[in-house]
């Protein structure tokens, strides 16, 4: 097992030295001079001191430039972080390097409904498994997100509508003790939007939105590069805005909520109702075979062609789509990117909410707009949550 377990940052410049070969990899000693303005004897002094705390090392020298060659400074091999994704229906693991490399993953179906004593306890699992695996005995770090509000601060969900038995809960706490080491606690669409940033196609926009569409819907949002939390960190919740033709009720307690609409259980509950209706013939079989119906069975569907199963997922991206033209008027995003479970529907998912975007919103603000689905898959959740507590751990000490 490794033991040395790295310190932190002790000035500004030695933060912002590890930020930059986190997000820009290997530097010169030139490089860093250089990048930010300061003399080569200063950058010397940091990176020594770096060295000593055993955050970055040498890995070689760099290319000639003429005159005595400088050298090349990486994080330090042994520096992991841990990502922990806890979602409605699922929990994923990673073990990242510094650089937010995923060196391990590891993904186990789970209901959060459970109650967080069960769910924390397999996130706890799998993440000692995966360092073990690694032989690693303590990460710098751990980020953990979770499909409801959360007060940053305290590291505690809020009133999460999906999570019964998570209010308050002291998640940070529970597993700062497991892990004997920082933990954060966000929400996972905030965790899914840093994660894009960092190694998706959003990687060079400076706004952007990260739209979550799966059990539950919602967004986050990137502007100057910074994740905007808003006042008390709820900021993003676009899943309770409520959309003109509908009056399901949401589990909020409201009617007519976007999630309630075409979030995954919407999705399942209105293929049920064309199911036993007769309408569908195809969810009928579907239904027959598996003895419920789930937004994977309609993805079937609409593989196969049913036409009920296409009409279902047009409609609910139209109204995703009406949500978020309503966003690009008021944010004008560079980009906005789409993950989450229901974005396995395809094609035809983004179709519909690219036309309704395009249609809806004024030319200005989407000439230049690209409409995306994310390829990262489950690993945006882990990823984003290792970058949210390296940039804690890279800061300076308090």
């Amino acid at each position: 097992m490794e033991t040395s377990v790295p310190g932190r940052a002790e000035t500004r410049l030695q933060a912002k030295i590890l930020t930059r070969l986190r997000d820009a990899g290997p530097q010169s000693r030139i490089q860093l001079s250089e990048h930010f303005e300061v003399s080569r004897t200063t950058i010397g002094t940091e990176l020594g001191r770096l060295t000593a705390l055993h955050l970055v090392e040498e890995i070689g020298p760099a290319a000639s430039r003429g005159g005595r060659r400088s050298t090349v400074i990486d994080l330090a091999g042994h520096v992991r972080f841990v990502g922990i994704a806890i979602g409605a229906t699922s929990v994923s693991s990673a073990v990242t390097d510094g650089r937010l490399r995923v060196l391990a993953f590891e993904r186990t179906e789970c209901d959060v409904r459970r109650g967080p004593e069960p769910v924390l306890e397999l996130a706890a699992e799998q993440g000692r498994r995966l360092l073990v695996k690694l032989g690693v005995d303590r990460p710098l770090g751990v980020g953990v997100s979770v499909p409801g509000p959360v007060d940053f601060s305290r590291g505690i969900p809020v009133s999460p509508p999906i999570m019964p038995g998570w209010d308050g809960y002291p998640v940070r706490d529970v597993l700062g003790r497991r892990f004997d080491c920082p933990v954060l606690l966000d929400n996972d669409v905030n965790a899914m939007a840093l994660g894009e940033q960092h190694t998706g196609v959003a990687g060079t926009v400076e706004n952007f939105l990260f739209v979550k569409v799966g059990t539950g819907i919602g967004c986050g949002i990137v502007a100057k590069s910074e994740l905007y939390r808003g006042m008390d960190g709820c900021a993003g919740d676009i899943g309770h805005i409520p959309v003109a033709d509908s009056d399901a009720i949401c589990v909020c307690g409201n009617t007519g909520c976007l999630e309630a609409s075409f979030g995954g259980g919407a999705l399942a509950r209105d293929a049920l109702a064309a199911a036993r209706s007769g309408r569908s013939p195809m969810l009928g079989e579907l239904l027959e075979r598996n003895g419920t119906l789930t937004a994977a069975d309609v993805g079937e569907a609409v593989g196969a062609g049913d036409p009920v199963s296409v009409q279902l997922v047009r409609d609910g991206g139209r109204r995703v789509g009406e949500v978020l033209a309503g966003l690009v008027s008021f944010f004008n995003p560079s980009l906005i990117v789409l993950g989450g479970g229901l974005t396995l529907l395809g094609h035809i998912l983004l179709a519909e909410i690219r036309g309704t975007i395009y249609r809806r919103s004024l030319p200005l603000a989407t000439r230049n707009l690209p409409i995306v689905m994310s390829d990262l898959g489950a690993r945006a959740g882990v990823i984003g949550a290792a970058r949210l507590v390296s940039q804690e751990a890279y800061e300076v000490s308090r």
